[in-house]
């Protein structure tokens, strides 16, 4: 799941892995606008910081899709072996990166050409972010319970790093300065300096939790098998609250103005919308079957928040 304004409205972009689509909803009013089919379990996704266009990898399908984000349209798909999951978009929006989940790989993407390179990472890569100057993209390795740290321009692998167990969504803040990894089976967050390449601070959460947002100086982390949302402080890393949404929630993200923060849950299939400052649950919408809404990258304007 991810956010954009392309339009005078925030929209959510849902990847519905049972529907094979991609529905984009107007979280304004909580209500549908399109579906695009898409084919091959669609799961990760992203967008360029423009808004012009949106990513969504298929790891059945070995292919990413490439969206028309105005137009809500497909414009084409690229072949990508193995099976291409976690997605992010560089800064500029020349290049996309999709962690290649069996094949111990990260590709690099020109979204005009195709595939240029790839460079190993660890096994069962799963989330993929990048820093807002497009130096560093950082790299869940689930089943090495660590991440890679990847140099964007010589594109090679340059560090690892141990986290908790099954890092899987990965967020990085606003300005650069840290990154979180939703560690799915110790049930925590791992929060990273990233220029010192050490783990600063365990979040402990609920049980499984998926993917990270971040608004008003909070974290939010969904957790899957709690129906929950954890919330800390990003300043002292304290607990602050547990939300209830809908039934396994995966994907999170930030909305355009960092005010709310929604929620896709797979198997309730629903998206619901919190209030970042009051964390009131504000409303819900039902999306298509099976929100899988890996990743829960942010749009353009709602450019990862802290």
């Amino acid at each position: 799941m991810l956010f954009s304004s392309v339009s005078q409205a925030d929209e959510a972009f849902v990847t519905a892995q049972g529907a094979d689509a991609l529905d984009i909803i107007d979280v304004t009013t909580m209500k549908p606008l399109a579906r695009l089919p898409i084919g091959g379990k669609p799961a990760g996704i992203t967008v360029s910081r423009d808004g012009a266009r949106a990513y969504v990898t298929s790891p059945e399908g070995k292919f990413l899709t490439i969206i028309d984000a105005k137009a809500h349209k497909v414009e084409r798909r690229i072949p990508i072996a193995g099976g291409p999951l976690g997605v992010a978009a560089a800064p500029d929006g020349k290049r996309v990166y999709v962690a290649d989940l069996y094949g111990r790989r990260l590709v690099e993407v020109d979204p005009e050409q195709g595939e240029l390179r790839s460079v190993g990472v660890g096994a069962m890569a799963s989330g993929v972010a990048v820093t807002p100057d497009g130096k560093t993209i950082i790299v869940a390795d689930r089943d090495d319970n660590a991440v890679s740290f990847i140099d964007a321009q010589n594109f090679t692998r340059i560090a690892t790093l141990p986290v908790g167990k099954h890092p899987f969504g990965v967020t990085i803040d606003a300005a650069g300065a840290r990154a979180y990894t939703a560690n799915v089976e110790s049930d925590d967050v791992s929060v990273i300096d990233i220029a010192a390449r050490k783990v600063v601070a365990t979040l402990k959460t609920q049980s499984r939790p998926y993917t990270a947002a971040l608004a008003s100086g909070r974290v939010f982390v969904a957790n899957q098998h709690a129906d929950s949302v954890s919330v800390f402080d990003t300043a002292t890393f304290a607990p602050l609250s547990v939300v209830k949404v809908g039934e396994y929630p995966e994907g999170i993200a930030t909305g355009g103005d960092g005010s709310r923060v929604y929620v896709a849950s797979w198997f309730s299939n629903e998206l619901w919308s919190i209030d970042a400052k009051t964390l009131k649950v504000e409303g819900k919408v039902e999306t298509g079957d099976g929100p899988r809404a890996f990743g829960a990258f942010i749009a353009p304007s709602a450019a990862t928040r802290d």
